[in-house]
């Protein structure tokens, strides 16, 4: 979806909501929280007050009604059994009803709770400039421990990652070899439209990192060539000015020149990245970067990645040239290295190479 769906969405949601998670959304959204962060909270937060009153925790009959008192008196028994519920409910649109939810999923929804009951019990502010409630059960629920090792998850994402040389490769795949696929006349028009911005989109990603919705909210000035850094507006609201490998800025340039003229962009056109509208350029959609990176990667050879692969192509270089866990949570926008720990377990090239050197050795 689009922001503006994802706005829509949100504002319906809302309208069914109790009246503190409309305060927790008009706070959010100042930091800003995404739109889509926002959208999926709010679905979380819809599931769990209908589970409330499902099972009579609460007397509210419906989820406008589940006071701030329900919330306070939750006891820790009462969540563990939310999260018990979690870990048996089925995937959605599953016809397998065996198929449970991932350890990850179930944590994302105890994650936006525990978000929302942050804000009741310590970032709120009533009449008084208290706080709505301090009782705050979240703190007493741990978080599911993953099934997967990370050396388990590491041979998962390995396959799909664009180490060594692929990533060039990969590039000049878009700019001059995956015209020769297309069969439409119409198809073939708009990929010549939209090549050099599709390039530009893939190695912007590939030589910075960044999240998906980090490329498609920054803006035309945010990008500084002059110092091979674009500003983005960081998890939390902080902005962070990230670096640019270089070897990238060959395949955005041409993009940069085009913009203006090839999508109607005029000084009053703020976004870096633009699709051609109806009535004039438009921002570019996360929902559209991730179809055109699965679309060329599933060209290119025959495995169909997403935007956040390339985030992990660009960390895993990065950290197998550095060996600097820090380093490249830095470039991630990570606080901690606790995720950038799964990178030591992706490249494993240096150690393999040593192991081959020493049946090479032996062979002398």
């Amino acid at each position: 979806m689009r922001k503006n769906d994802y706005i829509k969405h949100n504002e319906q949601l809302i309208s069914s909501l109790p009246a503190y998670v409309n305060d927790y959304y008009i706070e959010k959204s100042t930091i800003p929280l995404s739109p889509a962060t926002l959208y999926q909270y709010l679905n979380e937060f819809n599931r769990f007050f209908n589970w409330l009153i499902d099972t009579g925790i609460t007397s509210a009959n419906k989820i406008a009604d589940v006071s701030l008192t329900d919330l306070e008196h939750l006891k820790k028994q009462d969540m563990e059994l939310y999260k018990s519920y979690l870990l048996n409910r089925s995937k959605e649109n599953s016809s397998d009803k065996r198929s449970t939810l991932a350890h990850s999923t179930v944590n994302r929804s105890l994650n936006a709770l525990s978000a929302l009951f942050r804000y009741l019990t310590v970032e709120s502010e009533n009449d008084d400039g208290e706080p709505y409630f301090y009782r705050n059960v979240m703190k007493k629920i741990n978080l599911v421990q993953d099934s997967e090792t990370y050396q388990t998850r590491a041979n998962n994402i390995k396959d799909k990652l664009m180490l060594g040389d692929t990533d060039v490769h990969y590039l000049d795949f878009i700019q001059s070899e995956y015209s020769q696929q297309i069969t439409g006349k119409r198809i073939l028009k708009m990929y010549e439209r939209d090549k050099e911005r599709d390039v530009a989109i893939n190695a912007l990603l590939l030589g910075t990192g960044i999240r998906v919705s980090e490329l498609t909210n920054a803006n035309f000035k945010d990008l500084n060539l002059t110092k091979n850094t674009i500003s983005v507006r960081r998890k939390g609201g902080k902005w962070d000015a990230v670096p640019i490998a270089s070897w990238v800025i060959k395949y955005i340039e041409p993009y940069l020149l085009i913009r203006n003229q090839r999508y109607m962009a005029t000084t009053n056109t703020p976004a870096l990245f633009l699709t051609k509208g109806t009535e004039g350029p438009r921002r570019i959609s996360t929902a559209t970067v991730e179809l055109l990176v699965g679309k060329y990667s599933q060209a290119f050879n025959s495995v169909r990645i997403t935007p956040h692969k390339l985030r992990h192509t660009l960390a895993s270089k990065l950290y197998l040239q550095t060996n600097n866990e820090r380093l490249v949570a830095t470039q991630l926008g990570q606080s901690s290295t606790k995720a950038t720990s799964l990178y030591t377990h992706i490249v494993d090239t240096k150690q393999r190479a040593a192991l081959d050197n020493l049946h090479d050795e032996n062979n002398d």
